[in-house]
């Protein structure tokens, strides 16, 4: 099977407890360190076998072939996507039966990546998702003072209205906004309004 590795912890000796979203569920597997075990890490795309074991709650990752991106060398955009799949393990930490939502989501993601912007990639991914789970709030009313939004919205964490006056944030143009709402796309939002909902993303998902 196929998974995206959204989180590592090392235990005793180097093993290492993986966190992965696969097709249909999230799956926390444990990984015996080795010397002829290749290097993974978080946001990596690995094909791979588990072994349940009656000794241990947990099973074993096994068998694993890292499934490289053609951008993979490139730092700057493995830095961003591990910083992007990073925020999924916290979100999703208790699921267990996921569908296939979110793994067809990074997928989409990973395969867009070196095409634009990847930080516009991640954005308009996060906005399917907010739809996805009802979280998308369309609506023109501030989430700090209640009273309506005429202008320019800003936005904070998950993405929540406010007027750019009650949080000091830059506003991001309602334009441009609607169209990432409706669309899905980020094309008429500027690089400065871009670098802006990024950083409210890694506020967390």
């Amino acid at each position: 099977m196929q998974g995206y590795i959204i989180n590592l912890n090392k235990v005793k000796d180097e093993d290492l407890i993986v966190t992965i979203v696969s097709n249909n569920n999230l799956q926390t597997l444990y990984r015996f360190y080795g010397a002829r075990h290749g290097t993974i890490n978080i946001g990596f795309k690995i094909d791979y076998e588990i072994e349940e074991s009656a000794k241990s709650t947990i099973g074993r990752l096994k068998d694993v072939i890292h499934i490289g991106f053609k951008w993979i060398n490139d730092y700057k955009l493995l830095r961003l996507w591990q910083d992007f799949l990073a925020l999924f393990h916290k979100h999703l930490k208790d699921a267990e039966d996921l569908g296939s939502f979110y793994f067809e989501l990074i997928d989409n993601a990973s395969k867009e990546w070196d095409k634009q912007n990847p930080k516009r990639v991640a954005i308009e991914a996060y906005v399917k998702l907010l739809a996805h789970e009802g979280r998308l709030h369309t609506e023109r009313y501030c989430f700090l003072c209640s009273k309506a939004i005429e202008g320019d919205i800003s936005l904070i964490r998950a993405f929540l209205p406010t007027h750019k006056e009650c949080t000091h944030t830059l506003s991001i143009n309602k334009d441009a906004l609607k169209e990432l709402y409706e669309n899905k796309s980020s094309l008429f939002l500027s690089d400065k309004e871009v670098d802006r909902l990024w950083s409210v993303l890694l506020e967390g998902l």
